[in-house]
């Protein structure tokens, strides 16, 4: 799946909120998140406007790895 391109780290913070995951602080320009579910997990996103599509399938993959998931499998969860 072809992932967005135009998508800030606000806005991927928000998608992200689906699985369970809240805004803990923001150090500069990076975001610190965390949920609870399927166990703790920790990520952090730059709140950069577009996020590297490169960065973008880094934070995913991570993501995909916690919840059991494939990338693409998460990517068309977030992004129908």
């Amino acid at each position: 799946m072809k992932l967005p391109r135009d998508l800030s780290g606000e806005n991927l913070a928000e998608i992200l909120k689906t699985f369970g995951y809240k805004t803990v602080r923001q150090t500069g320009s990076h975001i610190r998140l965390t949920t609870q579910q399927n166990g703790e997990h920790h990520i952090t996103i730059p709140n950069h406007s577009p996020i590297k599509v490169g960065t973008l399938n880094a934070i995913l993959r991570d993501i995909a790895t916690h919840f059991d998931l494939t990338r693409d499998e998460l990517a068309e969860h977030l992004f129908p």
